[in-house]
């Protein structure tokens, strides 16, 4: 099923234009990168904030 673009038109005024089936995977794709990608990123923060807070502690000695 290859669908095209197409346009829905309602009757109090407001159009839709739907994305052909390519341009909804290429979207889908890009925003599930995305997510990866903030994923990673928020993993990578706290793995450095936990070895920053390891090394205050062994410079504090309460480890």
């Amino acid at each position: 099923m290859n669908k095209e673009r197409y346009k829905e038109e309602y009757e109090e005024g407001s159009d839709l234009l739907w994305p052909s089936d390519i341009e909804d995977k290429i979207t889908r794709q890009f925003y599930k990168d995305l997510s990866n990608l903030s994923k990673n990123i928020n993993y990578s923060k706290k793995k450095n904030l936990k070895l920053f807070e390891l090394v205050v502690r062994i410079i504090i000695g309460k480890v």
